[in-house]
């Protein structure tokens, strides 16, 4: 995530206010829901985001924990952990990269395909009330 220091050169006003104000409701109605229904299906919300991240990477089905860690914006050995948390409960499953064997690709499993395409069925049609998400120009 970008930091954005000076960029506004007005102070905000009450409308700008207003609008951070339910922006922020409405995102933490939106976390509020998704750790419930991650809880009901056995998984943290932190579970869901890594399963999420591993099959949502661009262009391929795994990712590497390094990509993991930027994108869940955690430290690497945090991220380490977090998927061997994942390792032990059957989600996904660590690779050695063929080329580089420096490198390991986390890759998900049958158990944790299931969880996440049935954890983001759930997500979606949450996520598609924002209307800006999934919009035109996000739909293929």
């Amino acid at each position: 995530m970008s930091s954005r220091k000076g960029t506004s050169a007005t102070a905000p006003g009450k409308q700008d206010l207003e609008a951070m104000s339910e922006f922020r409701y409405q995102l933490r109605q939106f976390l509020r829901f998704s750790e419930e229904i991650t809880h009901a299906e056995g998984v943290t919300p932190l579970q869901y985001q890594l399963l999420l991240h591993v099959r949502g990477f661009p262009g391929r089905q795994w990712a590497s924990v390094g990509e993991l860690a930027e994108r869940l914006q955690a430290a690497p050995n945090g991220t380490a952990a977090l998927v061997s948390r994942c390792e032990a409960a059957g989600l996904v499953v660590r690779v050695p990269d063929g080329l580089d064997r420096r490198q390991v690709q986390v890759h998900l499993t049958t158990k944790g395909e299931r969880c996440l395409l049935k954890l983001v069925a759930l997500h979606k049609s949450e996520i598609e009330s924002f209307g800006w998400v999934f919009g035109p120009a996000r739909r293929k």
